[in-house]
């Protein structure tokens, strides 16, 4: 599996999923050109009046499976509710491969507005790397909020506009993330790419280089629920796009 999997799969996953519901499910299959499906994601909110947390899951399937040696990724975020908008008091992500496990966890102070990151490494269960530090960025937003965010984030979501975020996990880019809505005249490419039957179009652009592209960019095809049903990383190195199709 490509080492910028779990980068794509929460792009177009956290796009917002009906934020009003208690508890929501999404699962996706991800295929990357000839070689079809290489993955598997799976999503769940659930949301108090005033807290929520966000739990997804990835692996890889097939193929990829065996290239990157049983690769599963588990990202999670708890926090609270105010004014209708999450936001992250920490955030977990665990990644592990064969017999290496690599742990990171923010903690957010939102009184003096900072970001505590803290990184742990086991390898063959033991511990080979602990480590701590502050972010010279903060943010409200970690990578999964931001994303179910945006539904009460951008207001109008057909007028043409690059909407820029600060997000924790994004250390690479300073946190910065940029959603782009397409003007009218980009549409037909949307339409041609990602099918007619959406509400709403987006782009959303990872500021790192992503397999052989400079910039990550993720067309975004979006439901009137606010699910993300289709999500499209075109033309990677010589083998096709890459595709998350929505399969519940």
């Amino acid at each position: 599996m490509p080492k910028r999997f779990s980068i794509f799969m929460l792009f177009f996953m956290t796009v917002p999923l009906l934020i009003h519901a208690q508890i929501i499910y999404a699962n996706y299959d991800v295929s990357y050109g000839i070689f079809g499906k290489i993955g598997v994601a799976k999503a769940v909110l659930e949301k108090t009046e005033d807290t929520y947390s966000i739990d997804i899951k990835l692996s890889a399937t097939g193929l990829a499976k065996l290239l990157s040696r049983g690769r599963t990724e588990h990202h999670s975020s708890q926090g609270h509710i105010k004014n209708g908008i999450m936001i992250s008091d920490s955030y977990k992500v665990v990644k592990s491969h064969h017999k290496t496990v690599m742990q990171k966890e923010y903690l957010f102070d939102h009184i003096h507005q900072t970001v505590t990151k803290k990184f742990k490494k086991f390898k063959k269960g033991k511990q080979t790397r602990d480590e701590e530090s502050v972010l010279d960025f903060y943010s409200t937003n970690d990578l999964l909020t931001l994303y179910f965010n945006l539904d009460g984030l951008i207001k109008e979501k057909t007028k043409p506009h690059d909407y820029i975020f600060k997000t924790i996990g994004a250390e690479r880019q300073k946190g910065k993330v940029t959603v782009h809505i397409p003007k009218k005249k980009e549409l037909s490419k949307y339409y041609k790419t990602l099918g007619k039957n959406a509400s709403w179009y987006a782009t959303a652009i990872i500021h790192q280089q992503i397999f052989s592209s400079k910039e990550g960019r993720l067309m975004l095809s979006i439901a009137k629920d606010g699910i993300t049903n289709k999500a499209i990383l075109k033309d990677v190195i010589f083998f096709g796009d890459i595709r998350a199709v929505r399969t519940r």
